[in-house]
């Protein structure tokens, strides 16, 4: 059996159509790929914003006359349980919400907007960890199989420790957020926040422009304790340091960029700009800049994170910019849908088998090791596969370095 299930109309459209008969049981098994969302029916309940999806009928299916039904309905298991029965012949379509709202209803208000649809795109590269727990539990655990015995819950655990330790540096799980920089020049990290993989600042033709860490530059202290005369901490009631705010991002805050990067104005004469960059003060003091920190020799900023608050601070120069923020999750963050890559599933049943021999009791050494190395193995494969370089990429880089750079 195939491993596509859904039609076109419900990959590309996010919609799947039925036609009722005069049954008293109004049924209608979805099929999506994405799991129906309910809320409420009623439009007037606050709970029917939590709807994924939207539900139309017309009384003969051409466009533009499907209606959003609005009379009560349950949804259970992906099934719909119309209780008021509709006439033969009725037309029912089920929308997931998409960005545009989807091809059914008259007004906007019954458009079905959201972006259940652009989820689920893409999708088939991945494996759900649900799914793979369960392939796991089939292939591996049974009579006659290295497993006589497991409890899903053991699997369930390593199967999670495996997918963590495979998103920091082999699943490259990696998240973006487009932000706008405010006055402050403080982000909050993101909600699944581990590490950072990139930050840049988008300039007005949409190009990336790396914003590099603030490193030996500055530092956001994590404890600010307030000093008496003498310099000790002070205290309050309950015998705990009093924290002030931290003198050293104040300063940070305001500083002008210009004096750490060398960079000036670019509408001053050429007298001027000799004289700020080079030193230029009645003499020609050439190489004034040779040998520059590459650290500073830059104009696109710099971000410092602040793990007291939670915080990503820029350089002033960066106030009002447009940024994406690249970062590491561990990929299970919100719940057990999270998606597996194919190419790693695998390294994922390796590690699993392994993390679950290696730590029972009585097991033999020849075995653990047999498995740790079959672990490695594929976690290397797994690693080559995502690592998704292409031939003409790799021929496109070396061609390049044949060039002379000319200024």
């Amino acid at each position: 059996m195939g491993l596509i299930t859904e039609t076109n109309e419900q990959y590309y459209q996010g919609a799947q159509g039925f036609l009722s008969t005069a049954d008293a049981d109004q049924v209608y098994t979805t099929t999506f790929d994405t799991d129906l969302v309910f809320g409420n029916w009623s439009p007037a309940s606050e709970n029917y914003a939590l709807n994924n999806f939207k539900v139309y009928t017309s009384a003969n299916g051409f466009p533009g006359t499907y209606s959003e039904y609005l009379l009560e309905y349950t949804v259970l298991n992906n099934i719909i349980d119309i209780t008021v029965t509709l006439p033969a012949g009725t037309f029912v379509a089920v929308q997931l919400k998409r960005i545009d709202g989807g091809k059914y209803g008259q007004t906007e208000i019954e458009k079905a907007f959201g972006d259940a649809v652009e989820d689920n795109y893409g999708s088939y590269e991945y494996i759900r960890l649900t799914d793979a727990i369960d392939n796991f539990m089939v292939g591996y655990v049974g009579d006659g199989k290295l497993l006589q015995k497991a409890k899903k819950s053991d699997v369930l655990f390593f199967a999670k420790r495996s997918l963590q330790e495979f998103s920091y540096d082999t699943l490259k799980s990696i998240h973006s957020q487009e932000l706008t920089i405010p006055a402050s020049l403080n982000v909050v990290l993101p909600q699944d926040y581990v590490n950072y993989v990139r930050v840049s600042w988008i300039d007005p033709l949409g190009v990336k422009r790396i914003i590099y860490p603030a490193n030996n530059l500055t530092i956001s202290p994590y404890n600010t304790p307030i000093q008496d005369q003498a310099g000790f901490p002070t205290q309050d009631n309950f015998g705990d340091n009093i924290e002030g705010t931290s003198i050293t991002e104040e300063r940070w805050k305001f500083a002008n960029d210009n004096f750490i990067n060398g960079q000036f104005a670019n509408n001053i004469d050429e007298l001027a700009y000799f004289q700020n960059a080079y030193g230029f003060e009645g003499s020609w003091n050439w190489g004034r800049q040779y040998g520059l920190d590459p650290q500073l020799s830059q104009v696109n900023g710099w971000f410092n994170i602040n793990h007291r608050d939670g915080l990503m601070s820029f350089s002033s120069n960066l106030a009002g910019r447009l940024i994406v923020l690249e970062y590491i999750s561990d990929g299970l963050g919100y719940d057990l849908n999270t998606r597996v890559p194919k190419m790693a599933e695998d390294a994922l049943y390796a590690s699993i088998l392994h993390s679950i021999v290696s730590t029972r009791s009585g097991q033999q050494e020849y075995l653990v090791q047999r498995l740790q190395k079959d672990r490695r193995a594929k976690l290397r494969n797994a690693k080559i596969r995502l690592s998704n370089i292409k031939l003409d990429e790799i021929v496109q880089v070396m061609r390049g370095k044949s060039k002379w750079i000319k200024h």
